[in-house]
């Protein structure tokens, strides 16, 4: 069966859009990206349970995304299907201390929904781009706080269609990692809990992160974010700027000036050419210093 033949069958199973090669430069925060042969933004769980399904007996290749603020996708694109869990999955309530949002709730909604609630725990979130799902997986954190510190429950679902209910304190929480990493499953909802605290206090704090992050970080590039994980007992970013990579640059991908870990695009940037200058950055890293970066952002598809 072709392509667009599998784009027709699974648009008759669900009541979300279907999309024939969707480029992904639109759904990562690095406007980098080659398309997806097929790619769908599920509305609802239901839509969610029977494209899993299509796949597993299709035999399709199948990518799960959220926001794309992790993710270097390569320049031909990705093979199969693209589930986006996005805005169908983006509900946020409060119940006492606790909070509920759905895999594809924006970090920042989470950390405002907080804030009015007056539910202390997570002031770090903010600035983070990113929703919750991809957050929950790679244990996202800034500060000396993650946010599996905050997760009670999550609720994911299977490859094969089953709903699980995980208990937060059996994720084997670690630094960008979590026991959710791996698994054919997506996050679907997690229930985190905060703390009561004044609310003026919250924003205060909340102010103060945002403003070191616009004063460090090149917020006005595309970019994905920290390339690379820090290395125990140093930082990532000040091994890359005392290696003197700082401005080094492969057509319109550039290790920021303003944050060594951070590599921008200036406006036409391919994934290729950043792919050549994470390679360049780690050799000369490792030449100068004897480490071995390892990459944080997570790279898919094809050359």
């Amino acid at each position: 069966m072709s392509v667009p033949d599998h784009c027709g069958e699974i648009s008759r199973l669900i009541n979300s859009p279907v999309m024939f090669r969707e480029p992904m430069h639109l759904h990562t925060s690095w406007r980098i990206g080659g398309p997806a042969e097929i790619f769908v933004e599920p509305r609802g769980i239901e839509d969610l349970r029977a494209v899993l399904t299509y796949a597993a007996q299709s035999g399709l290749p199948l990518t799960v995304i959220g926001a794309g603020t992790n993710l270097l996708v390569r320049d031909g694109g990705i093979s199969g299907i693209v589930l986006k869990i996005g805005g169908g999955f983006s509900g946020i309530r409060v119940d006492g201390e606790t909070i509920t949002a759905g895999g594809g709730a924006k970090l920042h909604r989470l950390a405002a929904a907080a804030r009015d609630a007056g539910l202390g725990g997570f002031e770090f979130i903010a600035g983070i781009p990113g929703s919750v799902g991809g957050a929950v997986v790679m244990n996202a954190g800034a500060y000396g706080s993650s946010v599996g510190d905050r997760v009670v429950e999550v609720t994911c679902l299977g490859y094969q269609g089953d709903l699980l209910c995980l208990d937060g304190r059996r994720l084997d929480w670690g630094y960008r990692k979590s026991a959710l990493q791996g698994k054919e499953s997506v996050v679907v909802e997690a229930v985190f809990r905060g703390y009561p605290r004044d609310k003026d206090l919250i924003s205060s704090d909340m102010e103060k992160i945002l403003g070191s992050r616009r004063a460090k970080q090149p917020l006005e590039y595309p970019s994905a974010g920290s390339v690379f994980k820090n290395p125990p007992g140093n930082y990532a970013g000040k091994l890359i700027q005392d290696a003197g990579c700082q401005g080094m640059r492969v057509g319109d991908a550039q290790v920021s000036t303003k944050h060594a870990n951070f590599i921008i695009n200036l406006g036409k940037a391919t994934a290729s050419d950043v792919l050549k200058l994470i390679a360049a950055v780690r050799e000369k890293v490792m030449e100068k210093f004897g480490v071995s970066l390892e990459m944080e952002v997570k790279v898919l598809g094809r050359d």
